[in-house]
Formats: C-alpha cells, sequence, structure tokens
C-alpha cells in the first residue's frame, strides 16, 4: 500500500501501485469513469475503462460520490493533462463506505462551515492548514529544545488571575472555585529555580467578550520563562525563534502554502531584522500610519491592523506606560512610570503575536504591585515567595500560536486557522 505522494514520480511510471483514500472529484465519459482520489498527502486522477470491469462494477466506480472512501490498485503513468501529473489506471478496487449527499461543499456560508468543520477538515485547504500548524508546533518545540530548554507542563486550573480578573473562566472545584488560567506564565516562572530555562505549549482561556477577526476563548499558548535574561536579550530569542519557524514552514510546506495562495516571498521579508520601536515613538508617528494616537491610548486589533498595514516585517514595540500592563513587569530605572516589555506586531496588518518583557523579582516592589492592583497578596503567597527565596532577574514571553499561524497562512480570520475554534458565539462542533 502506497500513499498518493510516494507514487507521484517517475519511478512509478509502468509500476502496479495500491493506494487508498476518499473521493476528491468524480466523473464519467462514455466508458471511462474518472475518480480524483485523496489522502492526507496529495491527490491523483485515476481512470476506470468499462471493458476491465463487469458491468456492475463499473456502474459502481462511475457512481462514487464526493467523499466516499476507497481502495484503488492500478498502473501508473504520466500524464501532464492530470491534476497532478500523473494517472493511475484501475485493474481493481474495494469500497468501503459509498456517500449519498456529502453535506459539504466550495459554495457554502461561514457558518455552516462553521457548524460543519468536523467535514471541512477533510478539504484540500484545511489538511495543508493542519500541516503548516503541526510544523509550527514542532519548529517551536525543535528550537527550543536544540537550546537546551527544558518542557515543563503547568495546570490549566489555577486559583489566581495571570491577567485580568473579568476574564476568568469559573469552574466549580470541590466546594471552591478555581479558574481556567489565562496564561502559564507565573508557574513557569517557578520552574526557573530549578531548571533555569522553560517552555510550554498549552492551551489558554479567556473569557473576553470579543469579536474581533483575531480573539479566541480558548486558544494555544506558547510560552517561556527564562533566568538571567534581560528584556533586549529575550527579543533577540524570540526574534531568532520566530525566523526559525519561518524557515521550517518554507522547507517544509511549500506546496500547502501556494495551495493557500499564500505569497510566499512575502512571507519571506520577515527573515530580515525585526525593528524596535518605542511606545513614545509609535505615538509620534501614529498619525503618518492612519491611526492618531495620543500618549496612553492601547493597542486593539483596529489600531494595529492600521499600524502594520504599513509594515513587511514584525516590530517589537517596547517601554509601554506602566498604566496599559499587568503588575508583575519591571519598571524601567531609567523612566519610572514605564516599563521593561513588548509585543510583537506582526506585519501585512496582523498586529500582536507575542508579549513578553522583565518580571519583577525584587520581593518588595512585586508586593506593592499587587496591592497597588487591588488584588489581595494572600492569593499570590507562592507567587510572592519566588522572590523571597533566591530571587533573579529573568524574562518571558507569550505567543499566540493561533495568530501566528492566521499570518504566516495570511488567512483573514483566526477560526480559520484553528480546528475547531471556541468563540464567545461558537462551542460546537
Amino acid at each position: 500500500m502506497n500513499q498518493i505522494s510516494e507514487i507521484l514520480n517517475d519511478s512509478s511510471i509502468g509500476s502496479t501501485r495500491e493506494v487508498r483514500g476518499w473521493v476528491y472529484r468524480s466523473r464519467t465519459s462514455g466508458k471511462l469513469a474518472f475518480i480524483i482520489l485523496r489522502d492526507s498527502t496529495n491527490i491523483i486522477q485515476c481512470v476506470a475503462r468499462s471493458e476491465n470491469f463487469k458491468e456492475e462494477d463499473f456502474k459502481l466506480l462511475s457512481s462514487l460520490t464526493i467523499e466516499s472512501s476507497l481502495s484503488l490498485s492500478g498502473t501508473v503513468k504520466r500524464d501532464d493533462r492530470a491534476v497532478t501529473g500523473y494517472e493511475l489506471n484501475i485493474l481493481e478496487f474495494k469500497i468501503y463506505e459509498r456517500n449519498e449527499n456529502f453535506p459539504v461543499s466550495r459554495d457554502i456560508s461561514e457558518e455552516f462551515e462553521l457548524d460543519n468543520r468536523h467535514l471541512w477538515i477533510r478539504s484540500r485547504e484545511f489538511t495543508s492548514i493542519l500541516k503548516i500548524r503541526s510544523t509550527v508546533f514542532n519548529a517551536f518545540r525543535d528550537y527550543f529544545s536544540e537550546k537546551g530548554y527544558f518542557e515543563v507542563q503547568p495546570p490549566l486550573m489555577v486559583s489566581t488571575a495571570t491577567e485580568g480578573g473579568s476574564t476568568l473562566f469559573k469552574v466549580p472545584f470541590f466546594g471552591e472555585d478555581a479558574y481556567l488560567t489565562q496564561s502559564s506564565q507565573f508557574y513557569l516562572e517557578t520552574f526557573i529555580f530549578s531548571l533555569e530555562r522553560v517552555y510550554t505549549i498549552s492551551p489558554s482561556f479567556r473569557a473576553e467578550k470579543s469579536r474581533t477577526w483575531r480573539h479566541l476563548t480558548e486558544y494555544w499558548h506558547a510560552e517561556a520563562e527564562l533566568a538571567w535574561v534581560n528584556n533586549n536579550e529575550m527579543m533577540e530569542i524570540e526574534e531568532e525563534m520566530i525566523h526559525y519557524i519561518i524557515r521550517k514552514v518554507i522547507e517544509k510546506n511549500e506546496s500547502d502554502l501556494t495551495l493557500l495562495n499564500r505569497d510566499i516571498d512575502t512571507l519571506k521579508e520577515s527573515l530580515k531584522p525585526f525593528k524596535r520601536m518605542k511606545y513614545s515613538e509609535l505615538i509620534d508617528i501614529s498619525e503618518s500610519l492612519g491611526m492618531p494616537l495620543k500618549y496612553g491610548d492601547d493597542l486593539g486589533a483596529d489600531e494595529e491592523k492600521q499600524i502594520m498595514s504599513n509594515y513587511k516585517t514584525p516590530i517589537f514595540i517596547t517601554d509601554f506606560p506602566a498604566s496599559l500592563k499587568t503588575f508583575y513587569h519591571q519598571p524601567n530605572p531609567e523612566k519610572i512610570d514605564e516599563i521593561l516589555c513588548h509585543d510583537l506586531l506582526a506585519p501585512e496588518g496582523y498586529g500582536e503575536i507575542v508579549g513578553g518583557g522583565e518580571r519583577i523579582w525584587d520581593y518588595k516592589l512585586l508586593k506593592d504591585r499587587i496591592r497597588e492592583s487591588g488584588l489581595n497578596e494572600k492569593d499570590y503567597y507562592w507567587y510572592l515567595d519566588l522572590r523571597k527565596y533566591g530571587s533573579v532577574p529573568h524574562s518571558g514571553f507569550g505567543l499566540g500560536m493561533d495568530r501566528m499561524c492566521m499570518w504566516i497562512m495570511h488567512l483573514d480570520k483566526i477560526t480559520g486557522a484553528i480546528a475547531y475554534p471556541r468563540t464567545i458565539r461558537r462551542l460546537r462542533p
């Protein structure tokens, strides 16, 4: 048994091969039945000639509908008219399931497609999306593994908020309240005191009532925390990591990018060095970028989309006002009302994909910031303990993997970058 991609070469010509898969397209023309068969690797045109089969068998082959499953054996020949340049002359076949009316076609609404995502993921387009996602996830792991980092597994049910309390999903937990994690950052920080450099890829949950093109309530979060690393060093690591991921996608998924109509030359622009710009500088030039802002304004989806439509490579925005970020960020000693942090904005209008920076490592300062934020320090006793016993300077980041994939594939919406999106309006399938 062969996968289709294995026989799409001249060495297969004249040989008898067996493949199996699903009907991608089919048609008949007189005494010929054409079946475009797909599997996970590619598609191939298969041809049945009536003189090679009993009448009832030829009728069976001729009447197969989209997504019927079968195995075929036959001889391979070169045919430039065929969809992938080769053709299988069918000699034998076995039908596993013959469909009547497969409900999903190209001419469907977005809502119908999302309702039937369990079937739509069979499309060639979504198959390519899933392959690229796999490469992105593997490349992230490979980059850090090759650098000697350790993968760890923080909990998904937590007792304290990392970001904002209003965006938490509450879960009953044996008589008390637990929450689905917004970020693994706090727990990753605990690991650096034993392993120094750690990362994880796990789901995060935000109960934000956002209906933008780039928000999910459940998303895949790639995060890392590093001892002895400052904000500038953290950005250097992130840039190298993203270059690594892009190279791997281009190397392994060029045909998938092409199928999705992704301009690969444009994607390669992001292999150039990333620009760095302070938040205050961005405010100064924001009007020229078509999005006039004033100091203290947050950068939302609309602002980032407008700004990044002007750039072909990612940009690090640094030194945000402390008022715009959460309590654990390290203040800039040269300008105490700003913090040593960064957001990485993806080009072509995609906006933020990474948020990171230095963490406060002084016990008293962190305790003061927790109080100033109106939080109960007792809830964060263990997080404060990290600053009491052998604290060190450290930094980290969080990368939204779904946003990263959306940008790399140049998709219109984040719901197209993940198999089963969860939003404020969608829990099924």
